[in-house]
């Protein structure tokens, strides 16, 4: 059993830049590079491991060989997350996604709920979250078609180390100069409300998904304290800060400024996302492991039941687990 470091699958949207082959190292020949899928079983996308016995391998062919890599949570064999980085030059589609109950009824996969955090943003970068006052079918069918939906959003400006929590059925939409780390369920489900009219590189529109986005809508105002009260505690060494926790995942951010000692215990699987900074992880229950190296933009997947580890770097990390 040892530490996987991730070789991420790239998607090319037309809405991304080139932030994430210029500053955190991904070597993916893609233009634009607006998303890469860093940790992901998902077969739209399914990461590669980097490094160890597993070399080369798909991370979903070594989970389906070892089920017990996932943990006592996982009951169903199936990773339940897919963390990504999204660097989102232009503004993403105003969407939505579905709950687990209408997902698999007519997608035949999970649902998506899904945590941003903002790794870095331009000034004056905002997003969407939610609407600003209760919409119905009609008033949405006629403001895309005038252009007019904007004044039905609820747009917040956006800053690093933000986070926000984006549940299933809440309309959503990334703006321009945003990178975020996004975790998220295991889906590939997205119904986009409204695109800006844009022309992708084969020369059409991209599909609006309208029936089915008003079957999944939360349709009242978003009123909900976007930005809530956070608890950082310090350590010698680091300090830690839960940003979410949920049903499907709990994430941490971490600041190491010399190292910190973690368990990674049978009940579940962890997931490190670098997200500046370099250093090592070593096991110190498998003294046979080598240590794995790790520097800014790096994912690292940590089997369940590898036991107590340490993080010996200057870094900034989330880390995610079920």
């Amino acid at each position: 059993m040892e530490v996987m470091r991730l070789k991420p699958v790239g998607k090319d949207y037309l809405w991304g830049g080139t932030r994430l082959r210029r500053e955190y190292g991904k070597d993916i020949s893609l233009t634009p590079l607006a998303e890469t899928w860093e940790c992901s079983t998902h077969p739209d996308g399914p990461s590669t491991v980097a490094n160890g016995s597993h070399r080369g391998r798909l991370l979903v062919d070594v989970l389906r060989e070892h089920p017990e890599y996932l943990g006592t949570k996982v009951t169903d064999g199936q990773l339940p997350v897919l963390v990504k980085f999204i660097d989102a030059q232009q503004d993403l589609s105003i969407q939505v996604h579905p709950d687990d109950a209408y997902a698999r009824q007519h997608e035949h996969q999970n649902g998506k709920t899904e945590m941003w955090y903002v790794v870095d943003a331009a000034p004056g970068a905002t997003l969407i979250h939610g609407f600003r006052h209760p919409v119905t079918a009609d008033i949405l069918r006629h403001a895309i078609a005038t252009g007019t939906l904007e004044r039905h959003l609820r747009r917040v400006p956006v800053h690093r180390g933000d986070v926000f929590f984006v549940p299933a059925g809440v309309v959503h939409g990334i703006g321009a100069g945003a990178l975020i780390a996004e975790i998220q369920e295991s889906s590939n489900v997205t119904y986009r409300v409204y695109d800006y009219d844009r022309i992708d590189k084969d020369g059409h529109r991209r599909p609006l998904h309208f029936d089915r986005a008003m079957d999944v809508l939360n349709c009242q105002a978003q009123t909900e304290r976007l930005h809530r009260p956070r608890m950082v505690r310090y350590y010698d060494g680091c300090s830690r800060e839960r940003l979410c926790r949920c049903r499907y995942f709990d994430v941490e951010r971490i600041r190491s400024t010399r190292g910190f000692t973690f368990s990674v215990l049978e009940s579940s699987f962890q997931i490190v996302m670098i997200l500046s900074g370099e250093g090592r992880i070593e096991t110190m229950d498998t003294a046979a492991a080598k240590p794995t190296r790790f520097r800014r933009g790096d994912t690292l997947f940590l089997p369940a039941g590898i036991g107590r580890c340490v993080l010996i770097g200057d870094a900034e990390l989330l880390k995610i687990r079920c």
